[in-house]
């Protein structure tokens, strides 16, 4: 939902899309043309089976070496960040930024590690601690950055909207 609040109707690349949900009941709606990607072909088979629209997209590819190219307005990082390391996170960004139209927004969000420093889930490469340390991978790429927060008794979840021209709620 709160990616949904960055979208201002153009193009979108969604990363690491698994069922394709988010791409047709959030972002296919409010956007021109939504191109959703994985590395999983079964994610890639369910995507295209249950959610697929005419504006979508979807592409069976690995974002740390085949993102498909740009320009996008908006490019969609949910639930997906933590699943890579702090190297691949840099280089993806990297890519993400060469993707972007000139005032395109970045969104997403993530877990935080558990107060005692273990892991949500022990697949996840890297969760991140606070709000800083999220920030200090995005900062380095855009020049406005906004992190905010939900914090629930079981679960504290990081939100993010990044770019080089405004974003939600700037004015």
């Amino acid at each position: 939902m709160f990616g949904s609040l960055a979208l201002r109707g153009g193009d979108v690349l969604e990363l690491a899309c698994g069922d394709g949900f988010n791409a047709r009941n959030f972002y296919s709606l409010r956007s021109h043309q939504v191109v959703a990607c994985d590395f999983d072909p079964a994610a890639i088979a369910t995507a295209k089976r249950k959610n697929s629209a005419p504006n979508i997209q979807y592409l069976l590819r690995d974002i740390r070496s085949e993102m498909p190219g740009g320009p996008y307005e908006n490019v969609v990082w949910d639930a997906a960040i933590e699943h890579f390391t702090p190297a691949e996170i840099r280089d993806v960004m990297c890519n993400i930024k060469k993707r972007l139209t000139r005032e395109g927004i970045l969104s997403g969000y993530t877990v935080v590690e558990r107060p005692d420093g273990q892991k949500q889930l022990n697949h996840h490469e890297y969760e991140f601690r606070d709000m800083d340390d999220l920030r200090s991978f995005l900062s380095p790429h855009f020049a406005n950055v906004r992190v905010f927060e939900t914090i629930y008794p079981v679960r504290h979840n990081l939100y993010f909207w990044a770019s080089d021209g405004e974003v939600p709620f700037d004015k």
